[in-house]
């Protein structure tokens, strides 16, 4: 309930809005005149309360403008941040197929040169390496129930990458050409000059070679590749001929009983993906 002192307030206002009706009612049938000399006066009236009210509620429209416009631009960020991370993801997809394509053709490259496409490649996947400052083996996502066997050569884009060493149903070891158990049988791509590829000591872009004649002539940027299994040898090679290991990078001692041949390998086994497994010997193959 109001109290007396409310509805006398609110019955005058109501009879000031009745007056100003009748007075305007009037003034717009009562003539020409009446309409133009009474209007003019509300309006002047009016018209200052009018401005001072637009200009009042002006912060008020810009603030409610200034909140539509920011929750659109949300909006329209949140689409872009979708937008972005859907190209990020897509950009990831693509990424790792043109990687997993440069390697697959890098691969055929190495295996077309050497021969290799007859020795049962099968592709696979590096899942871990060992936790050691040598980089001496990698685990592979393929086994004995894909036709993998201990001692086969093991292949990437640039050359050889090592030997399977333990097999499981779905998994294996490789051991690396950085390891220091690891040798193979190689020769000099152009003059023939063979010899055994061992590691250095622990530096996983550093190879020596070991000739077969101490003083034998190797120069500085010679390719080594594998030897395979000579004619006169009845010590059979691992690995199939011509699959590149490295270049020459220096020859210490040069023509000495003491001279060591370095090389660098063409692969880098600290950044392994993809890898093919030789399934075939070559001895056995027509």
């Amino acid at each position: 309930m109001y109290d007396p002192k409310t509805i006398r307030r609110r019955r005058a206002v109501l009879a000031l809005l009745v007056v100003s009706s009748v007075v305007l009612l009037t003034a717009s049938f009562g003539g020409n005149g009446g309409v133009s000399s009474v209007q003019r006066g509300v309006f002047e009236i009016v018209s200052p309360i009018q401005d001072v009210a637009s200009r009042s509620l002006k912060p008020f429209r810009d603030l409610f403008g200034w909140f539509g416009d920011t929750w659109h631009a949300k909006g329209e960020n949140q689409a872009l941040r979708k937008d972005r991370d859907g190209l990020r993801t897509e950009n990831a997809r693509l990424a790792s197929q043109l990687r997993r394509l440069e390697t697959q053709t890098g691969i055929k490259r190495v295996a077309d040169a050497a021969n290799l496409s007859t020795l049962g490649p099968v592709e696979a996947r590096v899942t871990a390496a060992a936790p050691t400052l040598l980089f001496q083996s990698v685990t592979i996502n393929k086994g004995g129930g894909d036709g993998l066997k201990k001692g086969q050569a093991v292949i990437t884009t640039g050359g050889l990458v090592g030997k399977v060493d333990e097999v499981g149903s779905g998994s294996a070891t490789v051991t690396l050409i950085t390891d220091s158990s690891f040798g193979a049988q190689a020769r000099v791509e152009t003059t023939g000059v063979t010899g055994t590829v061992e590691d250095s000591g622990g530096d996983p872009q550093d190879l020596i070679m070991k000739t077969t004649d101490a003083k034998a002539e190797v120069v500085k940027n010679a390719r080594i590749v594998t030897r395979g299994t000579a004619d006169n040898s009845s010590l059979r090679s691992l690995f199939p001929p011509d699959i590149p290991i490295g270049r020459v990078t220096a020859v210490d001692d040069a023509g000495t009983d003491t001279q060591r041949v370095h090389l660098r390998p063409y692969v880098d086994v600290r950044n392994l993906d993809r890898v093919v497994v030789l399934t075939r010997d070559a001895a056995t193959v027509p």
